[in-house]
C-alpha cells in the first residue's frame, strides 16, 4: 500500500493526556495501533496494520535522525526523540517518542515498541532548527550520502555543546 500524500501546514495538537502508542516487527511494520495513533495518523486500523511505520514519515524528518534511531536500537538502547509524523490528510503532528525492543521470554528482540506524547512547544522550536540544518546538509550530501551527512553533523554540533543526541533531547 503506497500512499502519496502532500504535506499541508495544518497542525493537530496532541492533547496533554495523550499517549500514541504502537508496536512493530523487526522489520517496521505494525503490529499494534491504538485508538489515538489512528485518530492522529487519519489512516484505518485495516491500513496501518502491517504497513511500514514509516507510512507516516513526513518529508521534514532528516533520514538521519530515523538512522540514529535504528542504529541505537540495534545497540540494544531505547531512543527518545522528537519526530514529525504525517497524517493522511497531509496535515502533521508532533511527538516526544519513546522507542524501545519488545522482546520475548528468552530476550531475543521480536519488535518494536513506541510510545509518544505530546512535546512542548518549546522542545519542538528547538529541534525544528536542528532538523532543518540536518535536511539543508542531506541535500547537499545527495541521496546517497544524506543519512551519513546528517547524522554526522548533528553528532558534531551536539558534541561541539559537550552533549550527545539523548541528553539534548531530555534536555528539551
Amino acid at each position: 500500500m503506497k500512499y502519496k500524500v502532500t504535506p499541508t501546514q495544518q497542525e493537530r495538537l496532541m492533547r496533554e493526556d495523550d499517549f500514541i502508542v504502537s508496536k512493530t516487527d523487526l522489520k517496521g511494520r505494525i503490529s499494534y495501533c491504538n485508538r489515538i495513533f489512528i485518530e492522529f495518523s487519519g489512516f484505518a486500523e485495516r491500513e496501518l496494520l502491517g504497513a511500514p511505520h514509516n507510512l507516516i514519515r513526513h518529508p521534514d524528518m532528516p533520514r538521519g535522525v530515523f538512522k540514529l534511531l535504528w542504529d541505537t536500537l540495534a545497540n540494544g538502547d531505547e531512543i527518545f526523540a522528537y519526530v514529525k509524523n504525517m497524517s493522511k490528510d497531509g496535515g502533521f503532528y508532533w511527538v516526544n517518542a519513546n522507542v524501545t525492543a519488545n522482546r520475548d521470554l528468552q530476550g531475543n528482540v521480536e519488535g518494536y515498541f513506541s510510545v509518544r506524547r505530546k512535546p512542548s512547544r518549546g522542545a519542538v522550536s528547538a529541534v525544528s532548527d536542528l532538523y532543518r540544518i540536518m535536511l539543508d546538509e542531506e541535500r547537499r550530501a545527495g541521496p546517497r550520502d544524506a543519512c551519513a551527512a546528517s547524522l554526522n553533523l548533528v553528532t558534531n554540533i551536539l558534541s561541539q555543546k559537550g552533549i550527545s543526541y539523548e541528553q539534548f533531547v531530555l534536555s528539551l
